[in-house]
């Protein structure tokens, strides 16, 4: 994809998400008529292969476009990645049937699609989950837990990682599926129209068509490839909004007057500003840099992915509480986006990846490159 065909989806964003990115916030949901409007430009298909009805892409035409979500609105961008995230796994791995089943639906967005790893004592440690698949004929047996399930409240399908005797295993999760109960989570410190859920699985039988790739590969493959895209995803995210802070910040230093002058005039306010300019420089040439590298296929893709999400969510924090400190009392209030995207940078630093497992991750990586 060009970037001149990405020009119609970039406006799509400004003008449809935009105007609704506060009330996202206030009522803890993203409106219908938005998601199918989205799906009506083919959002949902970024990514995926184009013979199922997939759009086209450049790593770094996806990566602009989920910029441009992340400045608008943090849990739009949220609905979007998760949805890639597990559509390009079933993709990846899928059996042809499954593809031709599942992909052409997810790409269409009539059907929605959410990732279910964490658990309530399972987080970081994917390989830990205690859900378990028992298999029984040609079908699978599951019962157990998943939480904080980013758009949980609204996905049709999940794709759900469980065990079987103690081997991870990757099961497409229809939502209408016996013994499967959604309870929806709320009051979230930020990203609050992610429309976060927990799933009981209490024996729900799912057929054994339904799995990913082999029993072992529900984390090496499936969730390996799922996360390593919402990483990407999410570290152009951070950049718009330390680019969204950036702008609101600029504004209001030129237009805020305080002892006779602008107070963008002021010393220690041009230092907050200077360190957020570089940032949100600093940001967009490291997640080009991962793009670069994934549209190249490189060896180095993982780990270039992996700095960009940890730089740009630490970043984002950063820039997020330095715009509410110049927009003082006004950054404190809902009157100004800058309190919202500051409860919502926090979050960025903790989903697809803590901070602290990109520090490990990142030496990881490195050394893997420097051994062959």
């Amino acid at each position: 994809m060009t970037t001149s065909c990405l020009a119609p989806w970039l406006r799509a964003v400004d003008t449809l998400v935009g105007p609704v990115a506060d009330r996202i916030d206030r009522e803890q949901r993203i409106p219908e008529p938005l998601v199918e409007a989205l799906a009506e430009r083919g959002l949902f298909g970024i990514g995926l292969p184009t013979r199922y009805g997939g759009r086209g892409f450049s790593p770094l035409d996806y990566g602009r476009l989920h910029a441009a979500l992340g400045a608008r609105s943090a849990s739009v961008q949220g609905l979007v990645n998760v949805h890639h995230m597990a559509a390009a796994a079933v993709a990846r791995w899928g059996n042809a049937s499954q593809r031709a089943r599942w992909v052409p639906e997810l790409a269409a967005g009539r059907l929605r699609a959410a990732l279910a790893i964490t658990e309530p004592c399972v987080g970081s440690d994917a390989s830990g989950v205690q859900c378990v698949a028992k298999p029984d004929g040609d079908v699978f047996v599951v019962s157990g837990t998943k939480k904080w399930i980013t758009c949980g409240q609204s996905a049709d399908v999940f794709l759900l990682l469980a065990h079987v005797e103690g081997s991870p295993v990757a099961l497409i999760v229809e939502r209408d599926t016996p013994g499967l109960s959604i309870h929806p989570i709320r009051e979230l410190l930020g990203c609050r129209g992610y429309m976060l859920a927990e799933l009981q699985l209490d024996e729900c039988r799912v057929s054994a068509g339904q799995r990913v790739a082999g029993i072992g590969f529900g984390v090496s493959h499936v969730a390996a490839t799922a996360l390593d895209i919402g990483r990407f995803a999410l570290a152009w995210c951070c950049y718009g909004m330390i680019q969204a802070c950036l702008d609101l910040s600029l504004s209001h230093c030129d237009s805020r007057i305080q002892f006779g002058v602008p107070i963008r005039e002021h010393p220690l306010v041009q230092r907050l500003l200077s360190r957020m300019i570089t940032d949100c420089e600093a940001t967009r040439t490291l997640c080009e840099s991962a793009a670069d590298a994934r549209a190249q296929r490189a060896r180095s893709a993982l780990r270039q992915t992996a700095v960009a999400k940890y730089f740009a969510s630490t970043a984002c924090v950063r820039a997020a509480s330095d715009a509410v400190q110049l927009h003082g009392a006004l950054g404190c209030s809902g009157e100004r986006p800058v309190e919202r995207i500051f409860r919502d940078s926090k979050i960025m630093e903790v989903i697809e990846g803590t901070t602290q497992i990109q520090e490990l991750t990142i030496a990881r990586l490195e050394y893997q490159l420097r051994a062959v």
